[in-house]
């Protein structure tokens, strides 16, 4: 009886899985695939499209290292770490963190931006794949929070930030963010189709939540009809993830691919 339940478990799963593969072949047949990253570079990414974030004075830039042990290429993966401080002795910061992004080299308009990431957990980890605006500073210009995941959480965060949602705090009309589930042991897929008009999250190719514009008097409801660059970034600690566990470090974000589709033109 228990192989049989087994048997039907496994029918189940592989079911689900070729149900989910089927729909979301079948969806992404409206895209053509224009730009792709599979980093496949042996040595160092593609500093044509990517720089190393600097430091800042933020809790997801605070860390923030171009160190060598922060960074690495894979078998065919980009591996940003977040590593206990132990040998940068001219550097006071207790963690540092590595995380790259796209700023003046690479912008996102009008299409569908996917990344397949691994996530490995750790308290007080906070890995971010993200967008901002390229000719406009925050929040004006709006954010783009495609995947935020705290800890060891089973779940991602997928929110917008504006002038709108910040500075006039208006988060529910429409509503700006959402929650979804992940595999925390594998590999996952995270997604924002643009369009003028409205923004859609996905995760796995599961439709998470629709960011439209709207018709208000209020300023800035919806700056994301422009040019976004990527950032994908492993942080730690901060007000929102809360203290880090020195003793989970070191703590690795692994990225598989990144790829960038518009809609095929209707004849």
């Amino acid at each position: 009886m228990k192989h049989y339940t087994s048997l039907l478990f496994i029918s189940s799963l592989l079911f689900c899985w070729m149900f989910i593969s089927c729909k979301s072949t079948q969806r992404l047949t409206d895209w053509s695939l224009v730009w792709e990253e599979n980093f496949n570079q042996k040595k160092g990414f593609n500093e044509q499209v990517w720089s190393k974030i600097p430091r800042g004075g933020a809790d997801w830039d605070n860390y923030m290292t171009d160190f060598d042990s922060c960074y690495a290429m894979r078998k065919g993966k980009l591996v940003l770490r977040g590593i206990v401080n132990h040998t940068q002795l001219n550097d006071t910061a207790p963690y540092l963190t590595g995380g790259v992004y796209s700023k003046g080299k690479k912008v996102f308009s009008d299409g569908r931006i996917e990344i397949r990431v691994k996530l490995d957990p750790a308290k007080g980890a906070w890995p971010a794949i993200w967008m901002l605006a390229e000719n406009a500073d925050w929040p004006v210009g709006g954010e783009i929070d495609i995947m935020e995941r705290l800890n060891h959480d089973s779940i991602v965060y997928q929110t917008v930030h504006s002038y709108y949602t910040y500075t006039l705090g208006l988060r529910e009309y429409p509503k700006s963010g959402s929650k979804g589930m992940i595999d925390p042991d594998c590999y996952n897929v995270f997604a924002v189709e643009m369009y003028p008009d409205s923004l859609s999250f996905y995760i796995n190719n599961i439709h998470t939540f629709t960011y439209p514009r709207i018709q208000t008097i209020e300023k800035g409801q919806y700056p994301f009809n422009q040019p976004f660059y990527l950032l994908i970034d492993m942080q730690l600690g901060g007000s929102w993830v809360g203290t880090v566990d020195p003793k989970e470090l070191p703590v690795e974000m692994k990225v598989d691919w990144v790829r960038f589709y518009q809609q095929k033109s209707i004849k």
